[in-house]
């Protein structure tokens, strides 16, 4: 990261109705205190993927190279980064350990290509889920709310 470059942090959460089923994200963009909430929902996904696409959508929204603290409480996400999983997929073919394709490699090669095309320093930090930090507990709801008007909009009954 430059001097020059903005800092924001980026929280983000995932949500799934059933595992696969109906799935929500959430990401919330802080930038020296001015917020911006995103949230969508997808039908037949899982936990994983919803927590994976929250990420990416917080960092594909911003509009110019940042340092970017991510808060996860997922440690699949986070994980993949800080015990560098991910450099051992890339490095084996997008196989795992026991030679086994990685699950949601697709939206693991978006999030890297996001980061690398956009010139991001990324940092990620496992926090507690649901434990009195409120971006997280926002995070949260928005997904779930996203689930909720998926369902809703879809006829879906809970």
């Amino acid at each position: 990261m430059t001097q020059s470059m903005k800092t924001v942090h980026l929280y983000t959460d995932g949500a799934c109705s059933g595992n696969p089923g109906p799935g929500g994200w959430a990401a919330i963009l802080n930038y020296k205190g001015k917020e911006k909430e995103l949230s969508g929902s997808m039908p037949n996904t899982t936990n994983n993927r919803m927590e994976l696409f929250a990420v990416i959508s917080g960092i594909g929204a911003l509009k110019e190279p940042c340092g970017v603290e991510v808060y996860s409480d997922s440690a699949y996400v986070v994980n993949a980064f800080t015990q560098n999983w991910i450099d051992n997929w890339q490095s084996n073919g997008w196989m795992t350990a026991d030679k086994k394709p990685v699950e949601n490699s697709d939206l693991w090669k978006l999030l890297i290509q996001i980061i690398k095309i956009k010139k991001h320093g990324v940092t990620f930090h496992k926090i507690k889920g649901h434990a009195d930090h409120p971006e997280n507990i926002r995070c949260d709801k928005l997904a779930k709310e996203a689930i909720a008007e998926y369902r809703k909009a879809n006829g879906i009954g809970e």
